[in-house]
């Protein structure tokens, strides 16, 4: 863990917040962002149409950068995305076609867009200017030859055997097929080569992409003779030891095509008390002493931090209004007990359905409050269902019509997942 002790304010704050784990060479780092601007990357692999809250740390250590003036340098995978990152992996990644691999990369940066600003955005200052590049632009024209002559022969496959990535795959006798074992090959070659085109001198990853990042610091200096580093934020997970981004109904995305934006506030919200603090300096631009006052909260009071939390992390996300507005809907729905907070999650079903009326534990599936009757039948047992805010008591319960308030009935699935049942 490196030490604060810095000169340039991206390093103290980055080291303040929490975001420093390893870095190659921290004091020619520090030294290099005190001269003057440093243009940094980031790479992101397109195995969806949304990035989640898991590669949430990544961005805003991009978004850091950028406050400090540094520009912010957001690969996409376009050409790494036919491989595939086994790091950390218990079995290969299924190859995508290439309109998969597009449609995947317009959602990315639209996410992207959401936290940086752009060269190309009407406001953007140039300096600091975010570029997006796509590493087919290169890796698509390699010829295979020249790529063992002039890149393969720098890289050591017993230094390759030892990355923690490949070793636990390796144990586990689950096997790295040979075109995975590419990737740290070619993820080198990107950072050359954005060291070539856009001067980029950083390279940003979480603590999993250590060995990758060396491979590539090493391949600049071997080839070019160029002096370049890396640094890695610390691989994240809940006090409880969750994986960060992950919950029982899945990744919370950072599109609103894929996840509603009152349910991302409510990811935020439900925030375990002990991480209150960290996802504050983390996830939010609040201030550090402001993070530090809400952090020493106890009691009840603990819940305005995470109210406070979860809007903040959700205005970066989807703007100030839409933050707010899942705010009023929480409140709403949880403190007023409205049926038709007008921000909850909505699920349409058709006006027969309700007409002739369904047992209760099919429209908890219907809504996707659960993924099978199994399921449903034993949250009603548990009396963690509800209809209208009462409790469900027999699991055959027929819904319909009649259970309309305000044009809705709302499901509850215990205290923190709602959904508003619409005819439509």
């Amino acid at each position: 863990m490196v030490e604060n002790g810095f000169q340039s304010s991206f390093m103290q704050e980055a080291a303040a917040r929490g975001f420093i784990f390893q870095c190659t060479d921290p004091a020619a780092l520090d030294e290099a962002m005190v001269k003057g601007s440093v243009a940094a990357y980031i790479g992101f692999d397109p195995t969806a149409d949304s990035l989640h809250v898991g590669s949430l740390i990544q961005i805003m250590m991009l978004r850091l950068l950028q406050k400090h003036g540094h520009r912010p340098v957001a690969l996409v995978g376009g050409g790494t995305a036919r491989i595939g990152d086994p790091s950390f992996r218990e079995e290969a990644r299924r190859l995508m076609t290439e309109d998969t691999i597009r449609t995947n990369l317009a959602g990315i940066e639209g996410c992207l867009r959401q936290f940086l600003t752009f060269s190309d955005d009407a406001s953007g200052n140039v300096g600091s200017g975010a570029i997006l590049v796509n590493n087919a632009d290169w890796l698509d024209k390699l010829a295979y030859i020249d790529l063992l002559r002039d890149i393969g022969v720098h890289f050591s496959i017993n230094r390759m055997l030892s990355f923690d990535s490949v070793k636990n795959r390796l144990d586990r006798e689950q096997g790295l097929t040979f075109l995975e074992f590419n990737y740290s090959i070619l993820q080198s070659y990107d950072f050359r080569e954005l060291n070539r085109r856009h001067g980029v001198t950083l390279q940003l990853g979480g603590s999993d992409q250590w060995g990758n990042i060396v491979s590539g610091v090493d391949l600049v200096r071997r080839t070019d003779q160029a002096s370049v580093m890396g640094l890695t934020t610390p691989l994240l997970t809940t006090s409880s030891g969750a994986k960060m981004g992950k919950t029982a109904n899945g990744a919370v995305w950072l599109s609103e095509n894929r996840l509603p934006v009152f349910d991302y506030w409510q990811f935020w919200r439900n925030t375990e008390d002990a991480d209150v603090g960290r996802f504050l300096r983390l996830f939010t631009d609040l201030p550090l002493e402001e993070c530090a006052r809400l952090e020493a909260l106890q009691g009840a009071e603990i819940n305005e931090a995470k109210k406070i939390l979860a809007t903040e992390a959700t205005a970066l996300c989807h703007g100030r209004d839409a933050a707010q507005a899942a705010a009023e809907a929480a409140r709403q729905t949880f403190e007023e007990g409205k049926v038709a907070a007008a921000d909850l999650p909505v699920h349409s079903v058709p006006q027969a359905m309700l007409a002739e009326g369904v047992p209760v534990f099919r429209l908890f599936v219907e809504a996707g409050l659960v993924k099978t009757n199994g399921e449903a039948r034993r949250l009603v047992r548990g009396g963690g269902a509800r209809v209208n805010n009462a409790v469900v008591q027999d699991e055959n319960t027929v819904i319909s019509e009649k259970d309309m308030a305000d044009g809705a009935i709302r499901l509850s699935s215990g205290k923190k997942h709602h959904v508003l049942v619409k005819v439509g």
